[in-house]
């Protein structure tokens, strides 16, 4: 089976979710191009969800991407169009594009719909019995034939393949959200996983320009092995320095050092709430029994579930509150267990700042990562950043050494095949302007 032959009928579960949507986004114009380039082919594209609701504006989410995503390849949609005589200027081309991209997907409540679908791309909630249960169910009904990418970001791939009993015919696509934004994708193979699959998914990849980094089939990859023992790193700093600091001013603290000292785009608080506490608390959960020598838990996240405090994004991105609250986008307060209301960061933020010290230089995160001295401004830094005998960048020293611990701890262990797939993905996926493993701690 050639590679357009491999969509003729392909399905996304989860589709209406934030992961699922810009799947099904990326998906759906590979697709339409496809057809473009031969319109004697016969594709369908089926996005599934058990929200009829979440589908309706899942459309409308697609329409605007789409048309967004046109303005940018005008050119090439030129030459897709160039048999349409009645297609004259540039917004005649990309109306006409978004309108074969929506004609292309169908939506459906009904999981029978995609029986016998020749791809499947499995975007739904990271509950391993429940992915089980409906890869097992189509693989079945696709007697055999069904290919399935699932974005899992910590089930083994091979648990799955084993006992949905896929033989082989999945693999671990880990795209990072936004999907239509990121561009870093973690391709995990389980052991049987087939070489056609491998070498489909590895095209597939290519055709949407992304940054493909390997990973072996261990629970947490190499994205979540270092972000969720990063994390991990971040609860236990702030919670040592209780006898000192307020819970509360704790946090703020921490977020700030692994914000501003450490030049990251999100301090570790922040990048949680991002994620969801849920979510990370769940992955924790996953991962922990892979891990016997180490324990994969916090208290502290249970205990701001405990009281309806999850974090994570609404439909629109939005960001929901968390350990923080936030006002377009920016920490206005830090949730307190204890009076189980949100307190203003202004009641302390001078003190933390105060206490941390000054910064050998104020470095904004963007400016510093899209600069061409890049690599000169940041060793500048971490050496002042090393003289420097402040608590700022003494609790930085001893962050950015646990980062690169964990990440010579994923190549040892074999998780990642070397330290620069793991700054890779750590500057690709996470935004980060260098990997953990440098010669500046």
């Amino acid at each position: 089976m050639d590679y357009i032959e491999r969509f003729k009928k392909v399905a996304v579960l989860g589709a209406a979710g934030k992961m699922g949507s810009g799947i099904l986004l990326l998906t759906a114009m590979e697709m339409t191009d496809l057809w473009l380039q031969d319109k004697d082919a016969q594709l369908e594209l089926l996005a599934v969800d058990i929200s009829p609701k979440g589908l309706q504006g899942l459309m409308k989410y697609l329409e605007a991407q789409t048309r967004r995503a046109a303005e940018k390849k005008t050119v090439s949609l030129r030459q897709y169009y160039a048999d349409r005589e009645d297609l004259i200027e540039n917004g005649d081309i990309i109306e006409a594009y978004v309108s074969d991209v929506l004609s292309l997907v169908q939506t459906t409540t009904h999981l029978e719909d995609i029986y016998g679908a020749s791809l499947v791309f499995e975007a739904i909630k990271e509950d391993p019995g429940l992915k089980v249960e409906i890869l097992s169910k189509l693989a079945i009904e696709g007697k055999g034939k069904t290919w399935f990418f699932t974005n899992t970001s910590s089930i083994p791939i091979g648990e799955l393949d084993e006992k949905a009993n896929l033989d082989g015919k999945i693999l671990g696509f880990h795209f990072y959200n936004p999907p239509a934004v990121q561009r870093l994708v973690e391709l995990i193979p389980a052991a049987a996983t087939t070489g056609e699959l491998k070498e489909f998914a590895t095209l597939f990849a290519k055709k949407l320009r992304k940054v493909l980094v390997p990973s072996n089939d261990f629970a947490g990859f190499v994205g979540n092995g270092h972000f969720m023992r990063d994390a991990l790193f971040g609860i236990k700093e702030a919670e040592r320095i209780t006898d000192q600091y307020s819970l509360e001013e704790a946090i703020y603290l921490v977020n700030s050092l692994t914000q501003s000292w450490l030049v990251r785009p999100m301090g570790i608080f922040q990048l949680i709430d991002y994620v969801g506490i849920d979510v990370v608390s769940y992955i924790m959960m996953v991962m922990n029994p892979y891990l016997p020598d180490e324990n994969l838990h916090s208290e502290m996240l249970e205990k701001y579930l405990d009281q309806g405090v999850k974090g994570g994004q609404f439909s629109s991105g939005a960001q929901k509150d968390g350990f923080f609250k936030y006002e377009r986008g920016r920490p206005t307060a830090v949730y307190s267990l204890k009076e189980r209301a949100y307190v203003p960061l202004d009641k302390f933020r001078e003190k933390i700042e105060r206490d941390l010290g000054e910064a050998p230089q104020k470095l904004n995160w963007k400016d510093v990562n899209f600069h061409q001295n890049k690599e000169d401004i940041l060793s500048g830094y971490f050496t002042e950043l090393k003289q420097s005998g402040t608590m700022g960048a003494e609790m930085a020293r001893a962050y950015g050494l646990e980062s690169k611990r964990i990440a010579e701890l994923l190549v040892s262990s074999n998780v990642a095949a070397s330290t620069d797939d793991v700054n890779k993905v750590l500057q690709t996926g996470f935004y980060h302007a260098y990997g953990p493993v440098n010669e500046y701690f």
